[in-house]
């Protein structure tokens, strides 16, 4: 159990919060909490219940209605949209076992309360006061640190509903995977992934990192290709297909017409296929359907992409294919950028890609690599019609900012993507809830301010949805939060 002291709060919503009420509670078991600052559901007895409230999984281990609190505090604490504050309120009073309440109120009036120390590390939903709120918040509890973060709730399976058709996709903060559809039983440095690219798409994924290769590249009527990573198949138990892959993202896009999905594609294997042909089979039996795909060497806007797959090209245009588009080619050119760089803008993308882990130690380096790309995407600033750009003086809409949490070695236990994953991955949510684009003044007060959206680009995790984790998928949505209160207006509650 970490020493007591005072609760930091980020409000990383659109509107602004303001804390009414503190109250504290004590528990009656103590052993029952675990060193994280949470408490083991195992171990809490009968008597233990009666007094906390399981709801969903991830909603808070809430203090029975009939408990008393032992002190109340009336305060007055208002934290405007994407503030960080260090309060004067004490994570407890009595001993490392109670419990914590905070009332929150909104500006149109509605009521919500957490609890911390929250059970887990896990997200857990705030429980409203008011019936039919108009919002609902999410809150991820760090207990080491004592920082409680405040999100918007969010359906991940269509969060992007919220955002202006003039919206370019590079001003969005982006969950994405790595080698997307590899979680099939497969060698421990191939598969990188804890769940197909359906449940990927449910929870708010919206870039697929896809390799790909001929299966018969000297007959341009064979449209087979199978999916593969690096020279290896992505299943031990038999081939898969990019056509089925396909099927499942156009049923997902049928189902879901506000999103878009980002998909970038490279070709790898074995065998002597080329860019070139790879890049025909694409045009002449994938991506012909203009209702279905987006093409142009141009980053689109959400108008231009929803519904629709929008292509990342990382491949040679075929020389058939280069006078498209008045010349400028086919797709978003992604072709070539640096090997294992921590920094590299190629076409149209500005990239952080360093992969070589070729020791665990190598891991902090490459946690630092991610967060300084996520503090370059936090200046981008989305263009608003009429208000940021017009005719006269537009605003460019891109790069596209992509951050790969992901790295490797296969010769090295500990570096293999899931043990990467297993450190990165929470590192990363623990950044970006915490200090991501806080500028100079850190935590020191309210209202830092920070030139940008504060968005993170496109973000390609290995391992996400492992054990119905997604805290990191939302911690990537939630970095929109910005972006939301400028489009929305000033006035919008």
């Amino acid at each position: 159990m970490s020493a007591p002291g005072p609760v930091t709060i980020r409000n990383l919503t659109a509107q602004p919060l303001t804390i009414k009420l503190v109250e504290r509670y004590e528990t009656p078991n103590p052993k029952d909490f675990l060193p994280n600052g949470g408490f083991s559901v195992s171990n809490v007895s009968s008597n233990f219940t009666t007094l906390f409230s399981n709801k969903t999984s991830h909603s808070p281990a809430s203090v029975n209605e009939k408990a008393q609190a032992f002190t109340k505090q009336d305060v007055d604490l208002r934290m405007e949209p994407f503030t960080t504050h260090v309060t004067d309120i004490k994570t407890s009073e009595r001993g490392p076992a109670e419990i914590l309440r905070l009332t929150l109120q909104g500006d149109g009036g509605g009521r919500w309360r957490i609890d911390t120390p929250t059970p887990s590390s896990a997200s857990q939903t705030l429980s409203p006061l008011t019936p039919v709120p108009k919002h609902d918040y999410t809150a991820i509890y760090n207990s080491a640190d004592h920082f409680l973060a405040i999100l918007e709730s969010t359906n991940l399976r269509n969060w992007m509903k919220e955002f202006q058709d003039e919206t370019p996709l590079s001003a969005l903060s982006l969950p994405g995977t790595h080698n997307s559809p590899t979680y099939h039983k497969a060698l421990p440095s191939v598969r990188c992934q804890a769940v197909p690219p359906r449940d990927q798409l449910e929870n708010g994924v919206r870039f697929f990192d896809i390799r790909v290769q001929p299966t018969n590249p000297s007959d341009p009527k064979d449209d087979g290709l199978a999916l593969v990573h690096g020279a290896f198949p992505i299943s031990l138990t038999g081939p898969k297909r990019f056509r089925d892959l396909l099927k499942t993202i156009e049923g997902f896009l049928d189902r879901n017409p506000s999103e878009t999905l980002i998909m970038s594609l490279k070709r790898e294997g074995t065998g002597n296929a080329t860019d070139q042909q790879l890049c025909q089979i694409l045009h002449d039996h994938y991506c012909s359907d203009q209702a279905r795909w987006y093409t142009s060497p141009s980053i689109p806007t959400l108008a231009q992409a929803r519904g629709k797959i929008v292509l990342v090209r990382r491949f040679e245009l075929a020389d058939s294919l280069k006078g498209e588009n008045d010349g400028k080619g086919w797709g978003l050119n992604a072709e070539n950028w640096a090997y294992n760089t921590p920094d590299c803008t190629y076409g149209d993308v500005r990239v952080q890609d360093f992969c070589e882990v070729l020791e665990t130690e190598n891991i902090e380096k490459k946690i630092s690599l991610c967060c300084d790309h996520f503090e370059r995407a936090a200046a981008v600033v989305c263009p608003i019609p009429g208000v940021t750009t017009d005719e006269t003086n537009p605003v460019p809409p891109g790069p596209l900012y992509l951050n790969f949490l992901s790295a490797s070695n296969f010769w090295k236990v500990g570096c293999w993507p899931e043990k990467i994953a297993a450190r990165l991955n929470p590192a990363v949510k623990d950044f970006l809830v915490q200090r991501h684009d806080v500028g100079d003044k850190g935590v020191d007060g309210p209202g830092e301010k920070v030139e940008g959206d504060g968005g993170v680009g496109i973000v390609v995790c290995d391992w996400v949805g492992q054990g119905g984790d997604w805290d990191l998928v939302r911690a990537i949505v939630g970095m929109n939060s910005k972006l939301l209160v400028r489009q929305r207006g000033v006035g919008w509650k």
